[in-house]
């Protein structure tokens, strides 16, 4: 088929089939196509209408399609003739039809439907998407297979083309491959439902497991695999019962045993439902199946490349395995020998090409053992049997051993772990031998185990006799055959060649020397070198048996011969065995040097030339004590002459620095023949870096061989103290510190390490041999770090100490039992020693501290073994933290005080602590140990510690004081360590113990300074003088002792620190009265007084000492002082709450308060009247009355001179005062005094304002603290008022008058900062209570009072509650809000009352300063207070207060935009108080009600839109409120106006809501609307009321239909009366919003007849008022659909009809109004026919054609109808003209009729004809023109052309002259062809009737002379 004919066959048309034209044939479902072309249409119908009548008994729902589908009507419907939207309703109905038919498609009736369908409609060709969907449920049916039939599918381009195949496929039933694509679909469709189904189901399951079992049984092919994919999928998704599991396995697996094709695809599906389901108890039915399968292991191979086949491989192994076990154990026949090769053959495959992984192969190993041992159990080890299954199972288990050897061996060693019965291992061993290393696992005869065990086992007589078996089998060659392998053998010997028993290493190389063939040479080689490398003969002499053995071995390898490198190697490590060391012939390492001589490696090596020859030349000729020295010279000697006559390359080889070992030369020096080469080496200008190091070594081991400690060195002691050595042993220990240095270092890194370390070794035995020594020296390595004095001067950094704690811990992990004992013994340092590195900063040495104790940890026995188990549990915390051990060191103390232990427990702990404080005092100890022992122990505290402390104080203060010159760093730290021991916890010891008060004593006498960095020892001691410790003190003579040593320093220290340092210390304790009084009496003096007595004497002197004396006046400042400082402690003492006092003590009358204040007078000093002020205070509580009379004075001097002063200390003083003197007037108040209460409160006010005066002169830091203070003592609830109006009152009459003007501001702004920051430092309570108190004192003023200071008031209350409370304040926020609303009021009043006076300025400014403190107010309330506070004031008496509420709450709910659910709760509970105010329900003054009702109806609005979205219910009520003012024709207009408001955001919020009231509402605003006088006079309120309907209609636009012609009428009224307001007014932009909502949002079933309604009633009435009817329609139009449209043609027709009539109806009424108004008609009619079809359109034309034409008399008519065309065609352009044919004759004859000269009647009757003939005629030729102007499809024929062109030319005489001027000018000469016809017209027009159309004749006669240069008046 062409391309072509393939877009053809695609744009056919269901109507162009070729199946509709057949006659002979017609489709049917339920007859025969030849039958049913022979049936009849009626019969068609009665069929299908009889199933519709039995559908509708079964469902009515298919009611609805009898007056449709099966309508009398649809008999004679043909579809192929229909207009596309009929077919597209058809296509709508059949689509639904279908859908409601689909549940009882297999039913009778349904089938007869679709017969009438099929039959009628064709839904086989144009519906087949709808009817495919119809039937596809039952695609299993045959009925499916029928409809599909009737489908033209066949062309690939249709989508349903896939189909096809099942409609032959039911014609050719018996070709399988039909069925693919059905399949297809099946397994796409399952298998996606179930990847999309988030859970399957049992019930899906249950649901396809029929068709998976069908399926797995079918011998389609495609069935089989779809059946495979949905199996996949379904166990990817869901697990499955296991018998589901088996069954599926079961038949899959008989699938592929019978049909070999898709086994691949089965045997992966298989292996899927292995993976993810669980495969146990699977049974072996499977099994036997897939192994009928000879490609089994093929397929699995091919799927193991790309896929994880474990799964299935561990179901087939175990099963395959069993099956060869059992296929011997039955009897066997033909068939069982088959199926056993079978198993076999198949494992054979799977070992050879399959890799096991996941532990298979550990799996396969188990079986074949557990099936061969319960094979072997179950025949009772029957001999042929077991020879049978060995025979059979043999070349598997070799398989598997050669491709999984570790398997089977783990698998061995398991069992053989475990094996105990006898049985069961008789078994096992045949088992082995089957392996390849069976031999391993045999059991030997002797030993009662395998060979593998017995050669590794504990006892060397097992392992020998291991050897031996293995020798044997080695010398039988039976050891392949016994599964021996080789590399099994070679582990064997080399193993026990490094054996540390004799025994067993002779045994080794007995086998050794019968298998050395098969090993390589070079591993045997090396092996009996490490012999020689690990004997030691100086240690066991029995050893040379071994090593002569394998030296024996060793020079029998040809290898030797070979390979000159693996000659070097031999000879250099068997160089040292032949060196002589031992004179005794009969010694090991004689016979060994004599052996290695007489081997034949002297022959194999050139470097051993001559050797044996000089040997024994030497042993012959020497004696025996000389033997050693002479055999090792001549062996040098004869060395160095092979190595330097031989070849070069030895000599390079063998003198390497490596040679010159310091173990084996013993030449005390530096060897000659080294010399000699680094000689020779220097002259050849080669390297000498290796010589010079070896010289370096020599000369090292010389010195350390050579260096001796100094006579005097104190080894024996237990410290080696660098700080007591003399200069000798300071320098010796210098030295050993520096070659230990220099030796670690060299032995742990470098090429020389092996030398060094021998070198550590000789330094170790030469100096540090004994083991006590050893440890002494390493203690100073592992503290001498600590030192603060280089006596050594030597720097053992940390790296040298941890290398030294690591060596330490070396030789003590080597050492005995008893060595750790003594170690851990008293007379050791290690313990200390290790102890404080535990405080090292660096973790390293910290950790390698503990390892040494962890190495000491076993001796049980030693005094230190609980500290250091305790350690040992903290180790991780110590490494971690330097600190922690000290935290450790403290527990152990506290839990030998505290915790219960057993006596020899705690004894023990006690002695070990004890033993560790003791070092401190030992003076062999260095200082730095002892110091840093001090640190560690800084948290143990008490009498124990300080008592074996005392010794070393002792020793240290008397060195201090005797030779401070010689005191050290660390003794001097030490000592300030030991003093800080003298504490609360060791105070008792100096009342118990007197040596350690005199060396306290001592101590606080010790003022020589020892280190610039360190305070001396004096200041340490005084600093242990605190409150604690001195209260410790139990004893009170210590006390007192103590006290007289404080002040005979004080008194005669020069040292300012010690002065200061002990005056802290005396401001810290608590001293008794009578130890003052004992140290300041005066000996000998009688001290019987009581301490009260004394007090009171003490204090009358003081008192008299106060008098002033004029000339002692200056010089007593200081004790005045003294004495008032001294009366203030005492009355602190007798009344530390500063109560009263009773009179036995101290009488009142006997205190002179009169003179304090005479002193504070007369004083000059700052200081004394700061003293003076304190004792006041104080008295005040003892003496309030006493102090009362005199308060006065005190505050006026205070205010005066003291608040001037800029310190603390004053500042101080006068809070005191404030503190302790007011109190004393408000108990003088409550108590029984003479002064009044309103007195009391006068003095507080004087008091109050001597600090206000006082204020500007003091510092400004100062001012707010003060006050506060002050305030806060008289009571803020009382006097912060007071304080307030005072500032303000001094601001006015102070501040403002002597301040410059241009500065008032920023001084106002200022103190009115201070005035708000004082009202902060009081709660929220109280400042409201201060600020109510002010406003009720402003209005209590008389108004000529009143002034500025108001003004003040208001800016200071701006930010009066900044702070945060918590506080209920309810109650006090609605009393202030009345307060400031009361005041309001009252200056609002005053502000009328002053209106014409001077004053009234201020007045002015005062109220809107009111408003503004009313705003803040209200800004800063919190809304859950704010609202509670409205809802009171909103029930207010005064209308103004209400008024202002609600004013209040507008503003608040303007400006927030979130509300909590509870405040928004408040908020509704406030909507009935405002419902309460709108209806009027108060009687107060008829304009104040007023506006507090447009006020309530604001807040509902306000409150609506906020909050009636989530809660309608509420506004409600506002609603029905709002309707009855509107309703009501005596409300006022302005309440009205708000009530319409009201109504708009109402009905906007509640929305449904609102229908119930619509009968109400609608009449009451629809009346509103009607009374145009009022809407006129108030603009806001026809604002309102437009609003109002504006808002109903758009919220319920669908609810209008009863009221909609008065809307429309409304509206068309309204746009007339807002014309006057303009286009962009509020008003105009409602009005228009409205009518767009009418137009747009109402359907055309309720708006056209409205319209058809409105236009007759305004037509009548109101004729300027159809424009804007018209537009509503018009817009209505422009949004209908086009069904809309369609469906209410014939009723928008007969209203245009109608509507076009209006000049008609109005033909006597002004052309130029009558024509505006049908320019409105017009238009709106233009709009609809812009949205009609062509087909809808011509009718309507013609109708309005005809229309025009009826009736001769209505002649108006044409002139619409003429005008309605020319419009038309200006919309239409081109398109008009196929419409306008018919228009053409009409034309011509209105032409003619419409010309004077052709007739004398005059064609319109009315008065005004000509003016309407033109007006036709303009119409006419308006139309004409534009159709001639956009002609496209050649319109204008000759035939037409003809029609027009006389009646046009006649009306057009003078135009016509124009055009031909036009033309004429265009073709200028051409003309002249033209001008002969033209002449007899123009001849005719110089006599034209018309005079205008003669003189254009003339003219252009003219002016076609001057074109064509000829006279043409001949012519005429």
């Amino acid at each position: 088929m062409t391309s072509l004919a393939e877009q053809l066959k695609r744009l056919a048309l269901p109507q162009t089939d070729p199946s509709l034209l057949n006659r002979s044939e017609a489709a049917s479902l339920l007859f025969d196509c030849k039958e049913a072309a022979a049936i009849d249409r009626d019969t068609f119908f009665a069929i299908g209408c009889t199933g519709l009548e039995e559908l509708m008994e079964i469902d009515p729902s298919f009611e609805a399609f009898q007056s449709s589908l099966f309508s009398s009507m649809s008999k004679g419907l043909e579809r192929s003739v229909q207009t596309k939207a009929v077919n597209q309703q058809l296509n709508q109905n059949i689509s639904l039809f279908l859908i409601h038919l689909s549940p009882y498609f297999m039913l009778k009736p349904a089938q007869k439907c679709l017969e009438w369908l099929i039959n009628r409609f064709h839904i086989h060709l144009y519906n087949q998407d709808s009817l495919i969907g119809c039937v596809l449920p039952y695609h299993e049916t045959k009925l499916f297979v029928r409809v599909i039939q009737l489908l033209n599918i066949k062309n690939p381009t249709n989508k349903w083309h896939w189909l096809d195949p099942i409609r032959v496929f039911s014609e050719r039933t018996s070709n399988y491959t039909q069925l693919r694509v059905l399949l297809a679909f099946y397994a796409s469709t399952i298998v996606s439902a179930l990847g999309a189904a988030e859970k399957i189901t049992d019930t899906i399951v249950s649901m396809l497991l029929p068709y998976i079992q069908k399926g797995l049984k079918s011998s389609v092919q495609d069935y089989r695999a779809a059946t495979y994919m949905i199996i996949c999928q379904m166990t990817v998704k869901v697990t499955v019962d296991s018998s589901l599991v088996h069954s599926l396995m079961f038949q899959i697996s008989k699938t592929l045993s019978k049909v070999p094709s898709l086994a691949r695809e089965g045997v992966a599906c298989l292996n899927l439902l292995l993976q993810t389901q669980k495969g146990d108890s699977l049974g072996k039915k499977p099994f036997n199946h897939l192994c009928m399968n000879p490609e089994l292991v093929t397929l699995l191979q091919g799927l193991s490349e790309g896929y994880d086949i474990s799964p299935l491989l561990r179901y087939l192994l175990p099963h395959l395995i069993s099956s060869i076990m059992k296929c011997d154990a039955e009897e066997q026949e033909d068939s069982g020998e088959a199926e056993d090769h079978i198993y076999i053959k198949h494992l054979e495959a799977i070992l050879q090409s399959i890799p096991l992984e996941k532990d298979l192969d550990h799996l396969l190993a188990s079986k074949f053992l557990e099936e061969f041992i319960s094979y072997g159990t179950e025949i009772e080890s029957n001999p042929t049997k077991m020879a049978a299954i060995s025979q059979k199972l043999l070349p598997l288990i070799r398989l598997l051993e050669r491709k999984y050897p570790k398997a089977l061996d783990s698998v061995l060693e398991e069992h053989l772990e475990g094996v105990t019965d006898q049985a069961n291992q008789n078994i096992f061993h045949q088992f082995i031998s089957l392996s390849l290393s069976c031999g391993k696992y045999k059991f030997l005869e002797d030993s009662d185990t395998s060979l593998l065990l017995s050669l590794n086992h504990p006892q060397p007589a097992v392992r020998v006799l291991a050897l031996q078996h293995l020798k044997d089998v080695i010398e039988t060659s039976k050891f392949l055959q016994e599964g021996f392998d080789q590399s099994f053998i070679e582990e064997a010997i080399f193993g026990r060649l490094r054996d540390d028993n004799r025994d067993v290493v002779m045994s080794a190389f007995s086998v050794l020397e019968i298998f050395r063939k098969q090993v390589n040479p070079e591993v045997v080689v090396s092996s009996l070198l490490s012999i020689f490398q690990r004997a030691d003969l100086s240690k066991d002499g029995k050893w040379y048996k071994v090593l002569e053995r394998a030296l024996q071995i060793l020079v029998k390898e040809e290898i030797l011969k070979k390979k000159k490198e693996l000659l070097d190697e031999a000879v250099m490590q068997l160089l040292p065995f032949m060196v002589f060391t031992n004179a005794n012939s009969k010694s090991s390492e004689w016979k060994m040097a004599v052996c290695l001589s007489e081997s034949d490696l002297c022959s194999l090596h050139p470097l051993l030339k001559d050797w044996p020859e000089v040997l024994q030349e030497a042993i012959k000729s020497s004696k025996s004590a000389e033997l050693v020295g002479v055999v090792n010279k001549k062996m040098i000697l004869l060395f160095s002459k092979n190595m330097t006559s031989g070849d070069s390359s030895l000599l390079l080889q063998m003198e390497t620095p490596s040679d010159w070992s310091v173990e084996t030369i013993q030449e005390s020096l530096v060897p000659v023949d080294l010399l000699t080469t680094y000689v020779e080496k220097l002259n050849s200008d080669q390297s000498v870096d290796a010589e010079e190091s070896a010289i370096f070594v020599f000369l090292l081991r010389s010195f350390i061989n050579h260096l001796k400690p100094p006579p005097s060195f104190p080894k024996e002691e237990t410290w080696w103290n660098p700080e007591s050595l003399n200069q000798d042993c300071k320098d010796y220990l210098h030295l050993l510190l520096g070659l230990f240095d220099l030796l670690v270092c060299g032995a742990s890194e470098g090429s020389d390490a092996v030398q060094y370390r021998a070198l550590m070794n000789l330094l170790l035995k030469v100096h540090l041999k004994d083991s006590e020594v050893l440890f002494k020296f390493l203690s100073v390595l592992w503290t001498y770090g600590f030192s603060l004095s280089n006596h050594l001067n030597y720097e053992v950094n940390a790296m040298l100490q941890t290398r030294a704690l690591y060596i330490g811990y070396a030789v003590l992990v080597s050492q005995t039992y008893q060595k750790k004992k003594q170690l851990l013994s008293l007379s050791s340092p290690v313990v200390i020693s290790l102890l404080i590195n535990l405080g090292s900063p660096v973790s390293e040495v910290r950790r390698a501290a503990l390892n040494c104790f962890h190495s000491l940890s076993s001796v049980k026995e030693s005094l230190f073994h609980p500290v250091l188990q305790h350690l040992g549990q903290k180790m991780e915390e110590i490494i971690s933290d330097p600190a922690y051990i000290t935290q450790i060191m403290a527990t152990l103390f506290e839990e030998l005080q505290t915790q219960p232990k057993q006596k020899s427990q705690k004894k023990k702990l006690s002695e070990a602590l004890e033993s560790i404080i003791d070092c401190v005092q030992n003076p062999i100890c260095p200082s730095y140990v002892a110091r840093n022992l001090m640190k560690i122990l800084h948290e143990v505290h008490g009498e124990m510690i300080l008592t074996h402390l005392l010794p070393a104080l002792d020793r240290l203060l008397e060195k201090v004081l005797k030779e401070p010159e010689t005191v050290l760093k660390d003794e001097v730290v030490l000592l300030h360590l030991i003093l800080g021991k003298f504490n609360e916890h060791s105070a008792t010891l100096l009342c118990k113990n007197q040596q350690s008060l005199d060396l306290f004593v001592k101590s606080l006498h010790a003022a020589t300074k020892i280190c610039q960095e360190v305070p001396p020892f004096q200041i340490t001691a005084l600093g242990q003088i605190t409150k604690p410790f001195f209260a410790a003190l139990s004893d009170g003579r210590v006390q007192q002792k103590l006290l007289k040593v404080l002040f005979d320093l004080l008194l005669n220290c020069k040292n300012p620190l010690c002065a200061q340092t002990i005056s802290s210390v005396f401001k810290g304790i608590s001293v008794c009265a009578e130890q003052i009084v004992t140290e300041l009496d005066p000996p000998g003096k009688s001290k019987s007084l009581t301490t009260v007595q004394q007090t009171r004497r003490q204090k009358m002197q003081q008192q008299k000492c106060l008098e002033p004396l004029a000339s002692e006046e200056e010089n007593m400042e200081y004790t005045k002082q003294l004495i008032l400082t001294c009366l203030l402690n005492i009355c602190q003492k007798l009344s530390p709450d500063g109560s009263k006092i009773p009179a036995d003590i101290l009488d009142k009358e006997k205190f002179n308060v009169e003179l304090i204040v005479q002193c504070i007078r007369i004083s000059k000093m700052p200081q004394t009247h700061h003293h003076a002020l304190l004792l006041l205070g104080a008295v005040a509580g003892m003496f309030p009355d006493k102090v009362l009379h005199n308060i006065m004075p005190i505050f006026t001097f205070m205010g005066a001179n003291v608040l001037r002063l800029d310190d603390t200390y004053t500042f101080q003083v006068i809070n005191k005062t404030v503190q302790m003197v007011i109190p004393a007037l408000i108990q003088a108040e409550d108590s029984d005094l003479s002064e009044p209460s309103s007195g009391v409160e006068e003095v507080v006010i004087k008091i109050i304002r001597v600090f206000v005066d006082a204020l500007p002169h003091v510092p400004e830091h100062r001012r707010l603290p003060i006050l506060a203070q002050l305030v806060n003592t008289v009571g803020g609830d009382r006097f912060l008022w007071v304080l307030l109006v005072l500032l303000f009152e001094q601001y006015v009459t102070k501040t403002v008058t002597l301040t410059a003007s241009t500065d008032k501001d920023a001084v106002l702004e200022a103190d009115t900062e201070f005035w708000i920051s004082i009202c902060c430092e009081f709660s929220v309570r109280c400042q409201f209570q201060s600020m109510m108190k002010i406003i009720q004192y402003l209005t209590e003023l008389p108004e000529n009072k009143e002034g500025p200071l108001q003004v003040d008031l208001v800016c200071a209350i701006e930010k009066v509650v900044e702070c945060e409370e918590t506080e209920e304040l309810q109650k006090l926020e609605q009393r202030l809000l009345e307060d400031v609303l009361h005041y309001i009021n009252t200056v609002a009043s005053s502000v009328e009352g002053n209106a014409d006076k001077p004053t009234a300025k201020f007045w002015r400014v005062l109220l809107n300063k009111s408003y503004d403190m009313l705003d803040k107010v209200n800004a800063l309330l919190p809304t859950e207070t704010f609202i509670p506070v409205i809802r009171g004031l909103m029930t207010n008496q005064l209308p103004s207060v209400r008024r202002k509420a609600m004013d209040l709450l507008n503003n608040k709910v303007q400006q927030r935009t979130r509300w909590q659910k509870s405040q928004v709760r408040q908020l509704l509970e406030l909507v009935p108080e405002l419902i309460t105010i709108v209806q009027c329900k108060r009687k107060e003054e008829k304009e104040e009600q007023v506006i507090n009702r447009q006020t309530a109806l604001f807040s509902l609005k306000l409150l609506c839109k906020g909050f009636g979205t989530e809660n309608p219910l509420p506004f409600v009520p506002v609603l029905k409120t709002a309707i009855d003012l509107v309703s009501s024709e005596k409300e006022e207009k302005n309440v009205m106006g708000s009530a319409l408001l009201c109504i708009a955001e109402v009905t906007c919020t509640l929305k449904a809501q609102v229908i119930p009231q619509l009968p109400r509402l609608m009449p009451a605003l629809l009346k509103t609307l009607k009374s145009k006088k009022e809407l006129i006079s108030s603009e806001i309120y026809l604002l309102s009321a437009v609003t109002a309907l504006l808002k109903v209609a758009e919220t319920l636009p669908h609810f209008l239909s009863p009221y909609l012609t008065d809307c429309l009428l409304q509206v068309v009224r309204l746009e007339k009366i807002v014309v006057e307001f303009g286009p962009s007014s509020q008003i105009s932009l409602r009005v228009m919003s409205l009518k767009t909502i009418l137009a747009t949002k109402l359907a055309p079933r309720i708006l056209l007849p409205a319209v058809t309604k409105c236009y007759s009633e305004v037509a009548k009435t109101r004729k300027n008022c159809l424009g804007p009817l018209m537009n509503v329609l018009k817009e209505h139009i422009i949004v209908m659909e086009k069904e809309h449209l369609i469906s209410h043609q014939a009723e928008l027709t007969a209203f245009f009809m109608k509507a076009l009539d209006f000049r008609t109806e109005h033909a006597q009424d002004d052309l130029e109004e009558v024509g505006r108004t049908e320019t409105y008609i017009i238009d709106c009619l233009i709009s609809m026919v812009m949205k009609l079809s062509e087909a809808s359109f011509r009718p309507l034309f013609f109708k309005l054609f005809d229309w025009s034409k009826t009736e001769s008399a209505l002649k108006d008519r044409l002139l619409t109808f003429h005008r309605l065309a020319d419009c038309i065609a200006d919309k239409l352009k081109g398109l008009f003209t196929l419409f306008a044919g018919h228009l053409v004759k009409p034309f011509a004859e209105m032409l003619n009729q419409l010309n004077i000269s052709k007739t004398d009647e005059a064609f319109f009757d009315s008065e005004n004809s000509t003016e309407k003939s033109c007006l036709l005629l303009q119409f006419t030729v308006d139309c004409l023109h534009k159709l001639f102007l956009f002609d496209t499809q050649k319109f204008l024929s000759k035939e037409r052309a003809e029609t027009l062109m006389m009646p046009l030319v006649d009306q057009v005489r003078f135009a016509a002259l124009l055009a031909l001027l036009e033309v004429a000018e265009k073709l200028k000469e051409n003309y002249l062809v033209l001008l002969p016809e033209s002449i007899p017209f123009l001849a005719e027009l110089m006599e034209d009737e018309c005079e205008e159309v003669g003189q254009q004749c003339q003219k252009t006669i003219q002016q076609l002379e001057v074109i064509l240069g000829e006279p043409l008046q001949s012519y005429f």
